[in-house]
């Protein structure tokens, strides 16, 4: 009998050989749709982060060759320290792209690899297209395709091997280089989903920053010739045995290299959690629109399991005392949204967490437990009724194919450059109204571009 081969070495063949002419039209949209909205969000959150001085004034203390920059703060690090920074900030607004299942697929990727362009040079828009489209693949793959118990933290864990294998097709690797890279990539992918569910701290919105230095490492190892050890993705205690226990791998190879996952790719209208999305919408469809929140007495919203960690401890959530936990807020979001009819990236600032008015709406907020609406294989839906002081009640069910930026009613190119303008306006360093424009062309016409520093150049 033939030993079959790891996966390691079936990804690294395909990573190796996918070429810009075999991407599929939708797979080309969504690496550059997903481009447009995380450099926007990293620019805003460079403003908006209030850890990112201090990790900035730590990558530069650590100096080294200038070779990457630092996105909304300029400079050039090395590519590793600069995929670190850039990464931290791609998750720092929640409001990063996503899958239909839950986790974010580029905010790994698309960081280190415009990190290693930079540094390797010469490196056109269709290269870095194809190396976006093949890290989103990837991630695709493993995250649907695993046994997950919400333990795992998904976005770091499987982006770092994704990630790994983009960039490994950025510095134009062979085959079982690529492999090796994945391999290395496996001793370094990590991060549980405490960092979701504990409150307070920095972590849950900069872990993409560990995972995207990790993967340029991984490859830049792998360049350099370091192996990896066989069969590092399914062998006896691999990573996909020892993390996950359980995989299908029929359907994490099945049409590899024609079907790319990351097409199913999603881009958020409002930056939360991504559970609160379906919570907000269903209110705001319920009460017909925003300002009219003293007619409310009550808001029911009933969740599974995710749902209750974005709702208690109740006064905790009512009055985060972070931005990162008013995120993971259903009252607080629900609030905002009651109240202005949207949720913008500005709501979250002290002072807004301390208004009034807004704690006083989602003090009205009460969870409800509802096992039927559990985590499963797709974000979790839910449902909200309002008691009305005239004893009227409004009820609706919360499900996320129907919410602005679902896979229903997914945004367009004209909504994604407003969201990116709202948000390189918050960046650490003012962005005049003619560099943002120049941005979103240069992102635009991505395929056309004759060297990615082009971009890069602009995001200092």
């Amino acid at each position: 009998m033939v030993a079959q081969e790891d996966l390691a070495t079936v990804f690294g063949r395909y990573v190796a050989e996918a070429t810009f002419q075999s991407l599929p039209e939708e797979a080309i949209r969504a690496a550059k749709y997903s481009t447009l909205d995380t450099l926007g969000v990293i620019l805003g959150a460079s403003g908006l982060m209030d850890v990112m001085p201090a990790v900035v004034e730590l990558t530069r203390d650590w100096g080294g060759k200038p070779e990457s920059t630092l996105f909304g703060f300029g400079g050039k690090l090395p590519a590793v320290s600069a995929a670190f920074v850039n990464g931290s900030m791609g998750h720092g607004l929640d409001y990063d792209d996503h899958l239909p299942e839950g986790h974010h697929p580029s905010v790994t990727v698309l960081p280190a690899l415009l990190a290693v362009a930079e540094r390797k040079g010469g490196v056109t828009g269709e290269d870095f297209i194809t190396a976006l489209a093949v890290g989103q693949d990837l991630f695709a793959r493993l995250r649907k395709n695993v046994t997950w118990k919400q333990d795992w933290f998904m976005t770091p864990v499987v982006g770092t091997l994704a990630s790994a294998a983009a960039c490994a097709k950025l510095l134009g690797l062979d085959a079982k280089q690529v492999a090796d890279a994945i391999g290395i990539a496996c001793t370094q992918a990590a991060s549980t989903m405490q960092t979701a569910y504990g409150t307070g701290g920095d972590l849950r919105g900069m872990y993409g920053g560990f995972a995207a230095k990790a993967a340029v490492l991984s490859a830049l190892l792998a360049e350099k010739g370091v192996k990896a050890t066989s069969t590092p993705l399914e062998g006896n205690a691999a990573f996909l045995p020892v993390y996950f226990g359980e995989w299908d791998r029929d359907a994490m190879v099945a049409d590899l290299g024609s079907d790319f996952h990351g097409a199913s790719i999603l881009y958020k209208l409002w930056p939360s959690c991504g559970v609160t999305h379906a919570y907000i919408d269903t209110a705001l469809r319920l009460m017909g629109g925003p300002g009219r929140t003293d007619e409310i007495e009550t808001i029911e919203v009933f969740g599974g399991d995710f749902a209750k960690q974005l709702s208690e401890p109740t006064e905790f959530r009512r009055r985060p005392p972070t931005s990162n936990d008013a995120k993971f807020s259903i009252p607080f979001t629900v609030s905002l949204a009651l109240l202005n009819g949207t949720v913008r990236v500005g709501d979250f600032s002290p002072e807004r967490r301390a208004d009034p008015l807004v704690y006083e709406v989602a003090s009205k907020v009460v969870f409800v437990d509802d096992p039927k609406y559990n985590w499963g294989k797709e974000l979790p839906a839910g449902a909200v009724r309002l008691v009305l002081a005239d004893g009227r009640e409004l009820y609706g069910e919360a499900k996320h194919d129907e919410t602005p930026g679902a896979a229903h009613n997914p945004l367009n190119w004209s909504q994604l450059v407003t969201k990116f303008e709202d948000c390189a306006g918050h960046a650490a360093r003012p962005f005049e109204d003619t560099e943002i424009k120049q941005l979103v062309t240069t992102i635009d016409q991505l395929e056309s571009v004759a060297d990615i520093a082009a971009l890069t150049r602009q995001l200092g």
